[in-house]
Parts: structure tokens; sequence; C-alpha cells
């Protein structure tokens, strides 16, 4: 049951599991997935980054690298996200405005030039085009002499999420899962250390739905990517040691922390008891989480730097194994160096000063914590018996549930900070009339144009005929039930273009088109 929000003592009597037998490492890891956990290794310090051009972003990986942040996280602009090169008309405006502009392969070298990609740990939010980002970046580390089997990162790859809160897919829901279930196979011959899906409940909670909800259809899609790969002909533990998830850290700081530790609770008893899974890896649930965007604001940004803090913290004490904080300035425009370089330095702080690494799980047996963890639980529970009586998680998506309660949510929220109920400090309370614009990142203009010059005069230097081969045959094998990224890779290293090849898989797929209800 949920803990009663009025309580102000917690007891051993408001428990209902026994924490006598839980240990860190141990099934059900509520506690954390090692015994431990940062006394071995620190959480890995990854600051989503991506602007402008590859040239542009390059510069701030070398910098970031150089402030020690110990993996690189890329944000792509919405084209790219989208399947549209940075020429296409569709692009006109967009190119590099939030995240970085790759339409080839000679972006993406340029993107991680003076990099070695087989030392380093890359991860790559991006969805409907994971499939030709993950073949361009093992095309490229390829070049240059690094050893592929050694490329270890994340790909997010989830694409359910995109039709529940965020919307950058491209394809109906079943192609779309057929490319999610290819990337995970061939990944897991080709790429061994790659995470193929980071499972992500991080734009729903962005979107406005509560920790309750995050938890629940987070694992909800979990569930359904698990039953697609099944259904694929591949074995549980073949695929679920690499799946990984990401999550929103709050401003809730102990019902964040509940809520990683019900995560992983609920997710390793259905991987042993509802999935059979043997090997203890695959029912671990290993996970990034990023401090949450929505909760920066305009007004007095530098009160996002304590905001951030706590949710980092959150994240930390609730065992996360990679951690990215938001810059104070980004509910203004793309962090500026300095703004990264003390949202770094927040995570190496709590990391060296705090003492918080070196006591594992140091929350677990605090009666609230406890509580929370369970009566999180159990709401998710509640949901899943909900997705369940609709036909799952996929028809939960389709049908437009997920995505209503989510805005019921949304509406709540807000209803109570307008009504002054909830307190945003800044916003509708303690209110400095008077402040100071900061500086904020602005990109050069001409980096579009340059970019887009470039996409043009690849296609005019690149030899035709092996691009025009790899390309039909993409086609072809779409129209069948071959693993399409065979064929993605030749054609990346043949110079196709990202939206030569979501055009390509368009032509076979069709789009999709959201259901608009009033």
């Amino acid at each position: 049951m949920k803990p009663d929000p009025t309580k102000s003592v917690y007891t051993s009597a408001d428990l209902q599991s026994d924490l006598k037998s839980q240990l860190p490492g141990e099934y059900p890891y509520t506690r954390g997935i090692q015994p431990t956990m940062y006394r071995g290794r620190l959480w890995t310090m990854r600051q989503y980054a991506g602007m402008g051009d590859a040239e542009e972003s390059n510069k701030r990986y070398h910098y970031l690298l150089s402030q020690g942040t110990s993996g690189l996280s890329v944000a792509f602009d919405l084209p790219t996200q989208t399947g549209y090169d940075s020429d296409s008309p569709m692009a006109l405006g967009e190119v590099g405005r939030v995240g970085v502009a790759i339409s080839s392969l000679e972006d993406m070298e340029r993107l991680f030039a003076g990099i070695r990609l087989d030392q380093v740990s890359t991860s790559m939010t991006i969805n409907a085009t994971a499939s030709t980002l993950l073949a361009l970046y093992v095309a490229a580390a390829k070049r240059s002499g690094a050893e592929v089997r050694k490329l270890s990162g994340t790909v997010q790859n989830d694409i359910l999420k995109e039709y529940i809160a965020r919307g950058t897919y491209i394809y109906p829901v079943a192609p779309a899962m057929r490319l999610t279930t290819d990337l995970i196979a061939w990944a897991g011959q080709h790429v061994p250390e790659w995470n193929t899906i980071s499972i992500s409940g991080y734009h729903m909670r962005e979107a406005g739905c509560t920790a309750a909800q995050e938890l629940a259809f987070t694992l909800a899609n979990g569930r359904a990517y698990v039953d697609a790969a099944l259904a694929a002909g591949l074995a549980i533990d073949s695929f679920a040691p690499r799946l990984s998830f990401f999550f929103n850290a709050h401003s809730n700081l102990f019902e964040e922390v509940a809520k990683f530790r019900a995560a992983r609770r609920i997710w390793a008893r259905w991987m042993r008891e509802r999935y059979g899974a043997q090997n203890p890896r695959s029912w671990m649930l290993r996970f990034h989480t990023q401090t949450a965007g929505s909760t920066l604001t305009a007004q007095q940004p530098e009160n996002n730097i304590v905001r951030t803090t706590l949710e980092a913290l959150s994240a930390v004490l609730g065992g996360t194994q990679s951690l990215h904080t938001n810059g104070y300035d980004e509910a203004l425009a793309l962090p500026t160096e300095q703004a990264a370089r003390i949202a770094l330095r927040t995570q190496q702080i709590i990391a060296h000063e705090s003492g918080v690494p070196q006591v594992v799980d140091p929350l677990g047996g605090s009666y609230y914590v406890e509580a929370l963890t369970d009566g999180l639980e159990a709401e998710a529970e509640t949901l899943f018996t909900q997705i369940e009586a609709m036909g799952g998680p996929i028809r939960a998506v389709e049908s437009g549930w997920v995505q209503r309660q989510i805005q019921a949510a949304a509406y709540e929220w807000q209803r109570k900070v307008d009504a002054g109920e909830t307190t945003v400090v800044g916003v509708n309370k303690f209110i400095n009339e008077e402040q100071s614009a900061p500086k904020i990142e602005r990109l050069d203009p001409e980096l579009e144009r340059h970019q887009i010059d470039r996409v043009r005069a690849l296609r005019v230097k690149r030899d035709q005929h092996p691009w025009q081969d790899a390309l039909s045959q993409l086609q072809h094998a779409a129209r069948f039930e071959e693993n399409l990224m065979p064929y993605i890779v030749q054609a990346v290293e043949a110079l196709a273009t990202v939206g030569e090849i979501a055009d390509t898989l368009r032509s076979v797929f069709g789009e999709y088109r959201e259901s608009v209800s009033i």
C-alpha cells in the first residue's frame, strides 16, 4: 500500500518486506546490483552533450574528457533523430539546434576525431534511427583502427516511449519494434559489450507522470521488448544481460531513491520467475540517470544548481550505474561550458567529498525509505494489472491510455503549482522581481549552411554504384524477415546518409501518424 502522506514518523510496523535477509549484490537486488557498489567502482559520469556540427561537439567532448568525465553521451539534433538529412526542407532551422547534426559516416568520424572509441564508453540518445547511428558509430570505429568487439556504450533504441511522450518516431509500431529487436540480435554477435537498449522512463517523467507511473510504464515497456525479442527467436539469457534502463531523478529525494530500489526488485522477480532467466546478470536492472530537466526554472537559474545536486544525490543513494547532471542554464538554452563544468563538478563533489559512496545503500533499513519502496512497488503492480487487462504494453500505448494517464498527472501537478499548493522556489514563491539574465550559449548561424554544403558535397563525390546497390538490398530485405542491421551497415559504409536510409525504410514501412483525441 502507498505510504500515508500525513504520517510524520515511520516504524517497523509500516514495512512489508523482510529486511534482514536482503544484502546488496543478492537477488532481488533491492539494495544494489553489486555487493560493494561505489566502494569498488564509482558510477560513470556521463555528461550529455552535442550542438551544432560535428567539430563543435567534438570540442565539447574533448573538454569534458579533460575535466574528468568518464563517459560520453551524444545529443543528436531533431533532423537526425527523425531521419532527415541536414539539407532536407524538413530540417530547415533545426540543424544542430538541440544536438549535433549527423548525416553521414564522415560526420560521425569528425564527431569523434582524436578519441579512441575502444577506450571510452559512449551513450547515444537516439531511437527511430538508432540502427543507423549505431552502424555509423561501428563503421567510424572500424575506420579509426579500433577493435569493434571492444566497443562499449549504450544506444537508447527505445521506440515505445517516443509514441508515449517524446514524438521522434518515424515508422508504425510493428516495423519500429522489428528494427529494435534486429539491433539487439545483431549487436549481441558483433558488439557484445554494447548495451543494446536503454528502456527510458526519463521522457515520460519529463512529460509529467508521477514516480509510480514512471516506474510502471518503463518496466512495462521493458517487458514488451523482452517479449518481442523472444518472439524473434532470441533466448532470454542471450540478450537480457545487455538490457539497460534510463530513469529520471526528480525533486523528491526519498521518493526517487525508493523508485530505483523498487525497480530493481520488480525486474529481478520478472526475469527469474516470469521469464525463467538462469544467468544472474539477466536479473540485474542496470540504469543510467539524468537529473530532471523539467524541474529547471528560467527564473533565478542559479537555484537549479541546488536542485540538480539534490537530484544527483538521489540517483547515487539509489544505486545508479551512470549519471548525467543538467546545466543550471538549460531552461534557457544549451548549456554553456561553465554550466557543463559546474554540472560535472557536482558529481565529482558527491563522489569524492560527501562520503556517500563509502556505504552501499546507506538508506537501506530506513523505515520511511523502505515503506516508500514497498508503496511504489504496490502502485506499480496496480498499473501493471490495468495494462495487462488492456492486452499488454503495446496495446496500452497504441490505444493512447498511457498517454492520457501522463497528461492527467501533468495537469494535476500544474494545477497545484498555479494554486500555490505546490511551491516552486522563485516561480510561485520567493520571487525576485529584478534579476539579470545569465550568459547563454549561442550557435553560429553559419554552422547550418556549412553542414548542408558538406552533405551535398558527399553525394557528389561518393561512388554511386555501391551506394545504389546497398540501398536496393536494404529495401529488398525490409520487405521480408531478414535482420536489417547488416544491410544498414553496408549502406553507411557505402556513404548512404541517415535520411536516405530512413527514406528507403519509409518506402516499405510507411510512417506513423498519431491519432488525435479530445
